[in-house]
């Protein structure tokens, strides 16, 4: 199959930006506007840019494409070593286990993941988004994460919290949630 580089270009600048000025809109009503402001700027580097044009569809993530064609994506490797807000990031050495682990995410940081899980919803939903898709997507890899415990148990009770009553509410709540980390 021949790749239209030019098209692919055009359309993954479209959707890494509509994801990211969605997930900026978040960050904002969440009260964290810098986060919201920096949010995936290592998607338009050569690293991570290239290989999304290369596996570019427009109805799912480029990485996924880049990992079933070589069992691995280096965009996602060199994304999620950069950007603070997805679990992924956090893991270090246990020297009392001897052995990698999960490390408890910040709370600002879990608000930025759950405003990129939303928005990365609503960019591949469309017009069939539901505010209980996020919850949905979450629950349907629950215990196959490697995610510290008490940061999974906050973003599954924010994602039900959107479920239930709302965008508006949710964000309200982690905004204050957030100051109080401060």
């Amino acid at each position: 199959m021949k790749i239209n580089y030019f098209k692919n270009a055009i359309g993954h600048f479209n959707t890494v930006t509509r994801h990211r000025h969605a997930v900026m809109r978040h960050c904002f009503y969440a009260g964290i506007f810098w986060q919201g402001v920096r949010h995936d700027l290592s998607k338009y580097s050569p690293a991570e840019f290239i290989q999304g044009v290369k596996y570019y569809s427009g109805t799912r993530s480029p990485n996924e494409a880049e990992r079933n064609a070589h069992g691995y994506s280096t965009a996602w490797l060199h994304h999620k070593g950069r950007n603070k807000h997805h679990f992924e990031y956090w893991t270090d050495y246990n020297p009392i286990e001897r052995k990698v682990m999960p490390v408890k995410m910040p709370i600002r940081y879990v608000a930025e993941m759950f405003c990129d899980r939303v928005a990365a919803s609503k960019i591949y939903q469309g017009k069939n988004y539901k505010e209980s898709h996020p919850y949905e997507y979450f629950m349907n890899a629950k215990g196959r994460r490697f995610i510290h415990e008490e940061t999974s148990d906050l973003i599954e009770d924010w994602l039900l919290m959107l479920s239930e009553k709302g965008e508006e509410e949710t964000l309200r709540h982690i905004k204050e949630t957030v100051k109080k980390e401060r």
